[in-house]
């Protein structure tokens, strides 16, 4: 029997017993569970546990911290409910159970669209850099723009419509990748799919709208004929498609005999969903755009434009997820062409500032949170030069909140907008320099519009989201995340060692650093778990050298065998402490790390426990600060740590204690 029996069988009442379990698995530091109904799990009464440090609710998850025995308490925890744990991506599937629909989609969403945020954030910065030079006409009195009057910067701007194009033009080419890669599929296919979405051979998809329905060219099959449209930029139609290649692999996986299933199913499954995807889904996508555009067109001219602008400027923001905002370009030049300008741009442009404000409001609320800056302020830069995809994806569909605030303040400026009648000359930017699009007469009225589109959804995403983040979310974290709008799975970097009582030797008065560099307190790691001290008192060390060394004698207790970015070592004074190389480095499964001892050993102040390489860690987006801390004082009293000074590896005491 394990010394955890007894609080086993409490925490399993407590959650509400064996039936209300529907998966159980376990991290480095608590006990994951996913609850039939979450509702029956007593959480004041679990957080009085002793056993237990905390508790938290994140993905359809309910997750116990236990700490540095979190294993030996798990498996304890199952002899004694009588179930069998699963893995943690088990979990994660089980999870979703307690998601509603919503949910279920914008993870779905997040998840693909996770691996392409570094292209569309490039792609939309590009972007917004080519709208200033080629589309606002700062020079000659307002008739030319920089490209006009410069060869160098016309030749600047079209090199990078290479790039952009790229990005965005072959966009469903990312999103068949993205899709297969999710569900486990050939990949290649997915590529070569999306390909087919793409193709030269096809009429673009920005030309369908300009093209007389005689000159679409066709594929003709004698007694019918399918148009050669492409999806350049298209979201759905790539997704459908994707998700038909998917399963139409499965499919014929399942059917075909092993000895001719490299031949079968990669045939079957791309050649049926290339013809469900042109024959199909892609020619329902337009048909749907083409009955937004005649409602767009309608309502802009009605008598009722004032409610139409308010539906419009609510739902821009989501026809941009669809793609379907592209069929706006066919209403706008059938503005211009009957009435000298459109009012239907400026409302598009307001859409874009709305939802640059509400990811404003994420970089004010994450402004301790390095990680999620690295996202914000360049997808806020993009989505106010008229870029929305980078903010949308990347940012506001992954916290939810945001996206629903740019939503409604863009419906509000929409309604001022259609109300004063603002109109622009053409199409133009699609943000805030957009202001210099509209028609000098209402360069006032949009003006106002664009303080409403920044301010509303500013004000409502920072009063919503101190309320609906969470410390990690807004601090930085090193827990446990599941959560993709950009796509990214936070880990659990918050390792314990296991006490255990050995041979080890060592009771000297101090510790040496174990890595040259500076040595700052835990709450400047801005972690959720190691600076709020959960796990116990520490220090960390901003790596300038590559090798972690034991910083007393000890023995060494716990290795992280996957992922080799942790050391536990137990002292011969019962001190034990967690060396822990980086934050949230676990996610890199032992990339870039290699273990130089093995467990059990006993190892000397300066013996090399970790060679790891900064420049992985840094490639990985990951921060290599090096915390060291104190799970279990022993006898050790009067512990002081020397934080605030440069340390030299074995040599600088970073810890004084009385034994």
């Amino acid at each position: 029997m394990g010394k955890y029996v007894e609080d086993s069988k409490e925490l399993l009442q407590l959650v509400g017993g064996k039936e209300n379990i529907a998966a159980v698995s376990h991290c480095m530091t608590r006990m994951r569970f996913v609850l039939n109904d979450p509702g029956k799990a007593d959480i004041e009464k679990i957080e009085s546990m002793k056993v237990v440090k905390g508790s938290f609710t994140q993905s359809g998850q309910f997750q116990v911290i236990i700490g540095n025995t979190v294993s030996d308490f798990y498996n304890d925890f199952i002899s004694v409910a009588g179930i069998e744990g699963v893995s943690k991506d088990a979990v994660k599937q089980a999870a979703k159970q307690n998601q509603n629909v919503l949910q279920r989609i914008i993870t779905a969403l997040a998840e693909i669209f996770a691996p392409l945020i570094p292209a569309i954030i490039t792609g939309g910065l590009i972007l917004g850099f080519r709208n200033c030079i080629d589309s606002i006409y700062f020079f000659e009195n307002g008739t030319k723009t920089l490209c006009d009057i410069s060869q160098l910067w016309a030749g600047i701007d079209s090199f990078l419509w290479l790039i952009g194009e790229a990005v965005f033009h072959m966009l469903p080419v990312g999103i068949c990748w993205s899709v297969t890669k999710k569900m486990g599929t050939t990949q290649m296919l997915g590529i070569v799919l999306g390909l087919t979405l793409v193709s030269g051979q096809l009429l673009n998809a920005y030309a369908v709208a300009g093209t007389a329905a005689a000159d679409i060219p066709v594929w003709d099959f004698g007694s019918f004929k399918i148009n050669m449209i492409g999806y350049q930029a298209q979201v759905i139609p790539a997704i459908l498609a994707a998700f038909t290649l998917v399963y139409l692999e499965k499919f014929f996986r399942k059917i075909t005999p092993q000895a001719v299933s490299m031949i079968v199913v990669p045939f079957g499954s791309l050649v049926l969903a290339v013809i469900a995807a042109h024959f199909i889904l892609g020619p329902i996508g337009w048909k749907i755009g083409s009955a937004i555009s005649t409602v767009v067109y309608a309502g802009i001219t009605g008598s009722f434009k004032i409610v139409f602008g308010a539906i419009f400027g609510f739902i821009y923001a989501p026809l941009v997820i669809t793609g379907l905002h592209h069929m706006s370009n066919a209403i706008d030049l059938q503005l211009i062409a009957d009435y000298g300008g459109t009012m239907l741009w400026p409302m598009i442009a307001l859409s874009n500032i709305a939802q640059g404000s509400a990811v404003f409001g994420m970089i004010l609320l994450q402004k301790k949170n390095a990680r999620a800056q690295e996202v914000n302020v360049p997808a806020c830069i993009s989505c106010y030069l008229g870029v929305t995809e980078p903010a949308i994806f990347g940012v506001n569909l992954k916290y939810t909140f945001p996206f629903l605030c740019g939503m409604i303040g863009s419906a509000c400026a929409a309604v001022v907008c259609v109300a004063t009648g603002t109109t622009a000359n053409a199409i133009g930017v699609g943000g805030i320099p957009g202001i210099l699009s509209i028609q000098p007469k209402y360069m006032f009225s949009f003006f106002i519009c664009m303080v409403i589109a920044i301010v509303i959804p500013l004000g409502l995403t920072l009063i919503i989201g101190k309320k609906k983040l969470t410390s990690e979310e807004k601090n930085g974290a090193a827990v446990e995340s599941d959560d993709t709008a950009a796509g990214m799975d936070m880990t659990e970097d918050a390792v314990a060692v296991t006490g255990q009582e050995g041979n080890a030797t060592g009771t000297g008065k101090d510790l040496k650093a174990f890595l040259t560099g500076q040595v700052i307190s835990l709450k400047e790691v801005n972690d959720g778990v190691f600076s709020e001290g959960v796990m116990g008192d520490g220090f960390a060390i901003i790596p300038e050298s590559d090798v972690l060394y034991a910083p007393a004698d000890a023995k060494v207790t716990v290795l992280m065998a996957d992922s080799r970015h942790a050391c536990g070592l137990t002292m011969g004074n019962g001190m034990e402490m967690l060396l822990h190389i980086g934050i949230d480095t676990v996610e890199m499964q032992g990339e870039g790390f290699e273990y130089l001892v093995k467990e059990g050993q006993q190892v000397k102040t300066g013996t090399p426990l970790i060679k790891f390489d900064r420049e992985k860690i840094k490639k990985a987006g990951k921060r290599d600060v090096t915390v060291c801390i104190i799970t279990e004082e022993g006898n050790a009293e009067n512990i002081q740590f020397k934080d605030g000074i440069h340390a030299e590896e074995k040599v600088t005491t970073v810890l004084t204690y009385e034994s």
